[in-house]
């Protein structure tokens, strides 16, 4: 709209759950992370990838070098540390990222009447048709309407 590019995002463990600075954290929300079994296999599986992206998250010069594959003119004078964000990812016990929504219900009497609807994306997409009759049918299963 004011005519500047953005590069990125790149995707990162914050070290925060609401962590929006550079440099945020908080001891708990990281260990409660990082004790759960399903990151530490993300992180197996992906240590040099993610190893790389931290690098570039911290030093914007090494996130130049791998733009300039792409732009070659682009110098480091030209890019400027924008805001960051904090997305939740949901992710599953074996370290898969979990890419659609998954339906969950409670227990006991109140809780069994829940239907749960986690890892919905952006509100443009939860508030889309295709997704709500997504969420009837899975109603419909659940609660034998």
């Amino acid at each position: 709209m004011d005519g500047s590019v953005w590069l990125g995002p790149n995707a990162v463990l914050a070290f925060k759950r609401e962590g929006y600075q550079l440099y945020d954290l908080n001891v708990r929300d990281l260990t409660d992370a990082l004790s759960f079994r399903g990151l530490q296999k993300l992180v197996m599986k992906n240590i040099t990838y993610g190893l790389g992206e931290m690098f570039r998250g911290v030093f914007i010069g090494a996130q130049v070098k791998i733009l300039q594959k792409f732009i070659p003119e682009l110098s480091l004078s030209d890019v400027v540390r924008g805001p960051s964000g904090v997305r939740a990812q949901a992710l599953d016990k074996d370290g898969n990222l979990v890419d659609d929504f998954v339906f969950d219900g409670g227990t006991g009497e109140i809780g069994s009447r829940v239907l749960h609807v986690r890892n919905a994306p952006s509100p443009a997409a939860t508030s889309s048709l295709a997704i709500a009759e997504m969420v009837a049918d899975e109603a419909e299963k659940r609660f034998t309407l």
